[in-house]
């Protein structure tokens, strides 16, 4: 009996908003040959008052209001109950700013599970008593603010199924891209015409490297910019590549444990 596809289920008070950009492209082209499954949950109907309200204000006061634990918890637990049922052993994640950023390390452990709980948040966040009782992982896309977990949730679903067998052309390449087995940024990409004039007036060729033939030389090429490009963008990830081939354990190794 062959494996259930990778999952992907959505708890958000916006279901409406999926799948958006996740029904397009690679991503889509594979949902529809079932490489992957989408489900949405609508939070708001776990919700048992009259107005079905899924928010209160804080204790303590402050600005905003707080989503219900009773509401959320039982969203995730009819979520983990029907993920259980079907055999799989999904990841729970909260998608909230205070998280761990998000990086390829931690996409590629979410490809190698059966699926993903994704938790999208809305107002000032969700009463912290659920993430405790659910052990949530809580996860940030990086150092800024959304209005909510949803188009959080899609950037993080896209990155996670371009990796699942079968969703890429050549596998081969997610190797060689940005935060790939190098752990380099990507080097510069050329196409045809030879030379290009830009809007600037400017003429520009392709590097002659390119347009020599010789494999050797082109990834010799390829790897110096990387290098280069690394080492001016992201010092961090330019200190992390030096301790890696010099066969010293990187100072963050352990964030990216899956």
């Amino acid at each position: 009996m062959s494996a259930a596809p990778w999952t992907a289920t959505v708890l958000t008070l916006f279901p409406e908003m999926f799948p958006g950009p996740l029904a397009a492209s690679l991503a889509g082209k594979a949902l529809e040959r079932g490489d992957w499954l989408l489900e949405t949950v609508d939070i708001r109907e776990f919700a048992r008052n009259k107005h079905r309200a899924v928010d209160d204000a804080p204790f303590g006061g402050g600005a905003g209001m707080v989503m219900k634990p009773d509401v959320i918890d039982a969203a995730l637990s009819a979520a983990r109950s029907r993920r259980a049922s079907a055999g799989g052993e999904d990841r729970f994640l909260y998608l909230t700013p205070r998280g761990r950023l998000l990086d390829q390390g931690l996409v590629e452990g979410l490809a190698r599970s059966s699926g993903l709980v994704v938790l999208c948040g809305r107002y000032e966040g969700i009463d912290q008593r659920v993430i405790d009782a659910h052990g949530l992982e809580e996860v940030s896309l990086g150092d800024f603010v959304l209005s909510g977990g949803e188009p959080a949730a899609i950037c993080l679903i896209d990155a996670v199924v371009r990796l699942l067998p079968g969703v890429m052309g050549n596998a081969d390449s997610a190797g060689e891209e940005s935060f790939g087995d190098s752990g380099l940024l990507e080097y510069p990409h050329y196409t045809r015409p030879a030379v290009w004039r830009g809007a600037d007036g400017i003429e520009r060729a392709v590097p002659d490297v390119l347009v020599s033939g010789h494999h050797a030389k082109v990834a010799q090429w390829r790897r110096a910019e990387a290098e280069g490009i690394t080492r001016e963008r992201r010092p961090d990830l330019w200190h992390r590549y030096l301790a890696v081939r010099s066969g010293q354990p990187a100072a963050d190794d352990e964030t990216n444990e899956n």
